[in-house]
């Protein structure tokens, strides 16, 4: 599938949205309305080889456990995450946040999504409203992002790590 962007504007500054996003145990608090049930790879939830395993919700999807981890690491402008979903977790994930300085301190956060289906019927099924749906889940996402930095959003559940 073709990167879906997403941006929003933050009134904070890039180093503290920066520090926000590398931690992985903070992304269940803006993300959970579409990705739950998140369990750490690892104790260390903070940089470079941080993962998290999760369940995405949507309709009809039998193979919803998904993971990621923060392969690259460019403080305090860039974050990028290396993942992998679906049935036998054959669709590959690659997603970046970038940070920009903004007018007046404020931060501008933009994420991109991009995935790689392996075979025939995992790129079907990523026709049949994907795309739609990982722009809008996005968006809702950084909205709430945005309300978590600036103080008057709510947060949801930090995340555990997975027993082993």
């Amino acid at each position: 599938m073709d990167p879906v962007s997403v941006s929003i504007v933050i009134s904070a500054p890039p180093e503290q949205v920066f520090d926000y996003l590398q931690d992985l145990a903070n992304h269940p608090e803006f993300t959970d309305h579409y990705l739950v049930d998140w369990h750490l790879t690892r104790i260390d939830s903070v940089g470079t080889g941080a993962g998290a395993r999760f369940r995405v919700k949507a309709r009809r999807n039998r193979y919803n456990w998904a993971d990621v981890t923060i392969a690259e690491v460019e403080r305090p402008h860039r974050i990028v995450e290396l993942g992998r979903g679906g049935k036998n977790n054959r669709v590959r994930t690659l997603g970046a946040y970038e940070l920009a300085p903004a007018a007046g301190g404020a931060t501008r956060v933009r994420f991109t999504l991009e995935t790689i289906p392996a075979t025939l019927p995992d790129r079907l099924l990523e026709a049949l409203g994907a795309r739609s749906r990982f722009r809008r889940n996005n968006r809702k996402a950084l909205r709430r992002l945005r309300g978590i930095l600036e103080g008057d959003g709510d947060r949801g559940q930090r995340v555990s790590v997975a027993a082993g």
